[in-house]
């Protein structure tokens, strides 16, 4: 019996070592996007409270950076949507922005303008 319970004891612990586990790359990558059809005042409102009190990190989408242009605020709002929501989605930060935001799997990065995503 005491070699019976060790061999079994023996397998699971092979079985686990055996596994592969996931670093999440092979999980989708998502990013929360300006939705095209909200006007630009309500964009304008959202985009300004997430690059102050939201406390995304809009940089890039100042002049002379990588993310400046297109200078449009749909472009500049989905940026710092979703520099706030990769920063705080795992915390329970949403993609929301008083319905000016949506979540889309398609990458939105062009050019030298690399969007964050973490799984």
């Amino acid at each position: 019996m005491n070699t019976a319970l060790t061999w079994i004891h023996f397998s699971v612990l092979i079985l686990a070592l055996l596994i592969p586990r996931s670093d999440g790359d092979d999980l989708p990558r998502q990013w929360c996007i300006a939705d095209e059809q909200t006007p630009d005042d309500v964009l304008q409102a959202a985009l300004d409270w997430a690059c102050g009190p939201g406390g995304a990190d809009c940089k890039m989408i100042l002049p002379n950076k990588p993310c400046y242009l297109p200078n449009t605020i749909k472009d500049h709002a989905s940026f710092a949507f979703n520099s706030y929501w990769q920063k705080y989605k795992n915390q329970g930060g949403s993609c929301y922005f008083s319905a000016a935001a949506m979540v889309s799997d398609l990458n939105p990065s062009h050019g030298a303008c690399q969007y964050e995503s973490h799984t």
